[in-house]
């Protein structure tokens, strides 16, 4: 990590600590003050000092590491807090109070995300389960006995690869509302894999192509990435793939 950068995580790790910090026994009640002032238009980048850029530019990254917990912190006891530990006087908070609140507020995090990402990959896994048994009964869309579901865009005449081969495919990737996540055609060429190196629905699907071949997979969450699947994915994610089999490599 850029060394100028560290204050931002250095500054995330004193906010998270500082969210109880109105009620901690140091902290002294703040006089009630009146409206604040629509904060001042930011100064043209022409007109600052290299030190005024700097902090501008610190001032950026801090807000942006905060970002994910905006809603847990008091950006006025941030800046407060900052003030007071870059000027060595007490913040309200010891190290060792810090670190504990630091610490719970870790935890209770993790129990709110790990939440979020149980709902979310309940009601992913719902909408697939609807899509597939919907889908299954289309023209042309064929099921295995794992749940794989596919469809024949283009017949190919070369062999068909074995689960220890590597391939080279073009393909794109998509969500069931048609989001893209991934592309050989974004990236500038096709990918190159040991087949038994990617997921299940992969393994699966395009050892059922021959080479020269086009199909449209859907994989059902529990032959993808279940429920780790990263952003912008999501968690028991239903994935929809087109994969075109250029070839097997040698």
């Amino acid at each position: 990590m850029n060394p100028v950068f560290r204050s931002a995580v250095l500054v995330t790790a004193i906010a998270t600590s500082l969210t109880a910090f109105a009620q901690t026994p140091a902290a002294k009640p703040q006089a009630a003050k009146p409206a604040a002032a629509k904060p001042a238009a930011a100064k043209p980048a022409s007109t600052l000092s290299e030190r005024q850029k700097v902090s501008v530019m610190i001032g950026m990254e801090v807000a942006k590491s905060l970002q994910p917990i905006r809603d847990e912190v008091d950006p006025a006891i941030v800046i407060q807090a900052m003030q007071a530990t870059l000027a060595g006087r007490p913040t309200g908070l010891t190290d060792a109070q810090a670190a504990q609140v630091q610490a719970e507020f870790g935890q209770r995090m993790q129990g709110k995300m790990a939440a979020k990402a149980a709902a979310e990959g309940q009601k992913n896994l719902d909408e697939g389960n609807r899509f597939l048994a919907a889908n299954k009964s289309k023209p042309g869309v064929h099921t295995t006995a794992s749940g794989l579901q596919y469809q024949v865009l283009r017949a190919g005449a070369g062999p068909s690869p074995k689960a220890t081969d590597t391939v080279r495919v073009n393909y794109v990737g998509t969500l069931l509302n048609g989001t893209k996540f991934d592309s050989s055609y974004d990236h500038g060429q096709p990918a190159e894999f040991a087949l038994n190196q990617v997921i299940p629905g992969w393994q699966e699907g395009v050892a059922l192509m021959a080479v020269g071949s086009k199909y449209r997979l859907w994989v059902p969450a529990k032959l993808g990435y279940g429920q780790s699947g990263p952003p912008p994915i999501g968690p028991n994610s239903t994935l929809v793939f087109e994969v075109e089999l250029l070839n097997i490599a040698k």
